[in-house]
Parts: C-alpha cells; sequence; structure tokens
C-alpha cells in the first residue's frame, strides 16, 4: 500500500486518537493540530510510548489562516496532504429558546465552518495530483436530531451536505469525499454522563453497547484505500443500528 500523508484534525481527542493510529498502523504519515500545549505534548509522549511518531502542528481550526498554517507546516515537514479527517469538533448544547449567539457561532464555527477551513488549502493540489481523500466526521444526531443540540444537528448536517456537493465537483479528479456519522461512543465525555442516563442509552441501541473510537476509525479507513475510489458521496451510520436511514 502507497503511504500517504493523513490530516487529522481534533486528532488528540477520544475518535480522533483512534483515527490517528489506524492511519498510521497504514502506514500512513500522520498530522494532527493541537490548540492546548501541555496537553498535546502529554498525548505525543503516550503515542511515541507506543511506537507512533504522530507529528503535532499548532492551530485552531475556525480560523481560516491558521488552518492554511497548518496545511503550510504539515507539507512543509512530511508532503502535500493526500487525506484529509475532518473530524474536530464540540458541544454547546441547551434548549433554542435559551441558546445564545455565542453558542451557536462557537458550534457552527468549529464544527462545520471549519471543515471550509481545512478543506480549502488541500483541494487544488488534490486536484493536481488526481488523488485525495476528504472525510468528514458528523454525527447521528445531524441525521435524526436532538432535543438541545439544534447547533450541534445544523452543523452536523451541514457537513454531510459539504460533502454530497464537493464528491460531485471532483470526483472525475481522483478525489472522494464521505462522512462517516457515529452514533454514541464511549469516550471520556459520554462516560463521564450518569449510569442510569447512559444505560438509557444504551437501551436504545440494537447492538446493545456504545460504540468504541476504534469502530469509527474502522469506518474512516475503509474510505480510504485506493480500492474505494469508487464510494464517494457516501455517508455511513456507524451507530449500533440506533437510527437506520436510507
Amino acid at each position: 500500500m502507497t503511504s500517504r500523508v493523513a490530516l487529522v484534525t481534533g486528532g488528540t481527542g477520544g475518535i480522533g486518537t483512534a483515527i490517528c493510529r489506524k492511519l498510521s498502523s497504514l502506514g500512513h504519515r500522520v498530522a494532527t493540530n493541537y490548540r492546548d500545549r501541555d496537553r498535546a505534548m502529554a498525548w505525543q509522549e503516550k503515542m511515541r510510548a507506543e511506537g507512533l511518531d504522530i507529528l503535532l502542528v499548532p492551530g485552531d481550526v475556525r480560523y481560516g489562516d491558521q488552518a492554511q498554517a497548518m496545511v503550510d507546516e504539515v507539507t512543509g515537514r512530511l508532503g502535500p496532504v493526500d487525506i484529509l479527517i475532518n473530524n474536530a469538533g464540540i458541544t454547546r448544547d441547551t434548549t433554542f429558546h435559551k441558546m445564545e449567539a455565542d453558542q451557536w457561532s462557537e458550534v457552527i464555527d468549529t464544527n462545520l465552518t471549519s471543515v471550509f477551513n481545512m478543506t480549502r488549502p488541500v483541494i487544488g493540489g488534490m486536484r493536481e495530483r488526481r488523488w485525495g481523500r476528504i472525510v468528514q466526521i458528523s454525527s447521528i444526531n445531524g441525521q435524526k436530531g436532538q432535543y438541545g443540540q439544534a447547533n450541534y444537528a445544523a452543523a452536523k448536517a451541514g457537513m454531510h451536505g459539504f460533502t454530497i456537493s464537493l464528491a460531485q465537483e471532483n470526483a472525475k479528479f481522483g478525489i472522494t469525499v464521505n462522512t462517516v456519522s457515529p452514533g454514541y461512543i464511549g469516550t471520556d465525555m459520554v462516560m463521564a454522563v450518569p449510569e442510569d442516563i447512559r444505560n438509557k442509552i444504551v437501551a436504545q441501541i440494537p447492538t446493545g453497547r456504545l460504540g468504541t473510537p476504534d469502530d469509527i476509525a474502522y469506518a474512516v479507513a475503509f474510505f480510504v484505500p485506493d480500492e474505494a475510489a469508487w464510494i464517494t458521496g457516501a455517508n455511513l451510520s456507524a451507530n449500533g443500528g440506533q437510527y437506520m436511514g436510507w
């Protein structure tokens, strides 16, 4: 398999870490971004202890100039970005009638505007090289909605709208653009939810368990190889059967 350069946003989080591990295990040269340097350095040491050399670059995906700087640094140190995983995301949950403008804009900027910011600097090179893989990490709640998450659901739904438009524009250049929509994953954030509430969530999942970050990393990896060249514009629901849309 050809070793390529992969840039994963939000790679130091639970799902992001699993994606970085998976792409590294497939022989790719992997980079991710950070905002908190101390936390990022501790994460990098942990990765190195596992035998993984993942490049860390500073930058906030909400800002186009910082996104461009990230891509420039990765390109300079590893080579042109061929694989982009738009994984960075946050929540600011509240019912809409109580939602403040900053709760809306923070989520839209981090989860959706970031997809433009990160993709714009890499798409030209992918088109020139006639090869590229772009994957958005959306959410089950972008498909079905969720009480108290109008901001989050709007951003996550928008990610797949971006996917299907970009897929059409770039298919003839050997670039595929796809979405993975995770269900409830046993990350630190979900495991911090009170056990009785977690049990109610699990009761709604046909497989009878929360997902793992590795489940999502496997789904992402499915879209990356040369063999996946005929799959573009797809939304892969990785949710244990909790939501089964067409």
